[in-house]
């Protein structure tokens, strides 16, 4: 498999902490030392002074080690809105370089480095910066979430030719079962895996128990070690 990950999803709130998570745990229990990375978050709370992301503390508790948080997520917004406006709001300007090399420093202190996008694939971070030109940027293999409930088909599909587009390496796309009881599951998994222009690496069920979450995700794993990227 890649030795790093780009993990990115069909939106907000798709699963893609749950899959980087699973993934992370999974990679660990192969002996592999896991970075993981949250470059931009919005949406944190003051604890004991700083902000802090809830998707970056379940990153860094996945990834165990001492991980210092301003090294995992250097850029934390207060405000739960679109990165772009949060950083206008929290009067930070986003800068990709300072990305980057926050990348180079945590992957030369691992294995592989697992990074999660904020939101979707095309949410802007600043004027003529988003989450695609982060992704390109660090030039990581692109393993896309599609958070499964209504509506997933159309956001699973575009956020596809988005990345397609861009000539970004994929690994692949893994399901993310967000609607508990979402009707016709099975129907739009299927309808996904053959439309969708990227191979199926699993699906997660919400509220899997750990068990069961690690077995799926070493599962997918396999999958990704014959995964031509495209």
């Amino acid at each position: 498999m890649p030795a790093s990950l780009f993990i990115t999803g069909t939106d907000t709130h798709c699963g893609k902490t749950y899959v980087a998570c699973a993934l992370i745990r999974a990679l660990r229990a192969q002996g592999v030392r896991v970075a993981p990375y949250k470059p931009v978050a919005a949406g944190a709370e003051c604890v004991n002074g700083a902000l802090r992301n809830e998707d970056a503390l379940q990153l860094m508790a996945a990834a165990g080690g001492d991980w210092p948080y301003a090294a995992v997520n250097p850029y934390c917004l207060p405000n739960p809105v679109s990165p772009h406006l949060a950083a206008r709001d929290a009067d930070v300007d986003i800068n990709p370089e300072v990305i980057l090399q926050g990348a180079s420093r945590l992957a030369d202190q691992a294995d592989c480095l697992i990074v999660e996008g904020a939101g979707g694939w095309l949410v802007p971070l600043a004027n003529d910066l988003d989450i695609a030109d982060i992704a390109l940027a660090l030039k990581l293999p692109v393993v896309l979430v599609v958070g499964l409930r209504l509506g997933c088909l159309n956001h699973a599909r575009l956020s596809a030719q988005a990345i397609e587009q861009t000539g970004a390496p994929v690994v692949g796309w893994i399901g993310s079962q967000i609607e508990t009881a979402m009707p016709h599951l099975g129907d739009n998994l299927e309808t996904l895996r053959q439309c969708l222009p990227m191979p199926y690496l699993g699906f997660l069920p919400s509220h899997a128990q750990p068990g069961d979450l690690d077995v799926l995700a070493a599962d997918m794993l396999r999958r990704m070690a014959h995964s031509d990227l495209r």
